[in-house]
């Protein structure tokens, strides 16, 4: 039972590794870059460590899960792949949610675009689904009637 923490670390590195190598995240989008971004952190976390430890703040616990090798005082052979998962995971993660925000942001025309700076040429877009008063006689703005999607009650509580 000794080695079931870093079994655990382990597994969840492997699936580290497959997310970043299925969608291209960190190692299989810029190898090099990637490497040096594991290296620093994971030696930034263990320089944390290492601080922590000597002011007495940190300190290695005790328990039948963990292998018991140590290498350095109070720093255990996990704390290792910890780091390095916790690392890989914040890249991961990072890159994933940079490209989902990306992938949402509105599409900005670029500059030679033919309107780019301009309006759109009429009040519909294809896919804008927004409700339009087309009624006849157009009651004008703000003046909807109670069944209509676009009518707002103006009593507290009303519907928007």
């Amino acid at each position: 039972m000794g080695v079931l923490y870093l079994l655990g670390l382990l597994v969840a590195l492997t699936g580290m590794v497959l997310l970043d190598r299925r969608f291209r995240l960190f190692f299989w989008q810029d190898a090099r870059r990637a490497g040096i971004v594991l290296v620093v952190g994971v030696l930034f976390f263990l320089g944390w460590d290492v601080a922590g430890i000597g002011l007495g703040i940190f300190f290695r616990g005790e328990t039948t899960f963990m292998t018991g090798i140590v290498i350095a005082r109070e720093l255990p052979l996990e704390e290792l792949f910890f780091l390095t998962l916790l690392c890989y995971l914040t890249m991961n993660l990072f890159a994933a949610v940079g490209r989902m925000l990306g992938r949402f942001a509105p599409a900005e025309p670029g500059p030679d675009h033919p309107r780019a700076g301009s309006a759109p040429a009429s009040d519909h877009t294809v896919g804008d689904h927004t409700p339009r008063d087309h009624t006849v006689g157009n009651r004008g703005p703000g003046s909807s009637a109670p069944g209509d999607p676009t009518h707002s009650d103006p009593s507290p509580g009303g519907r928007l």
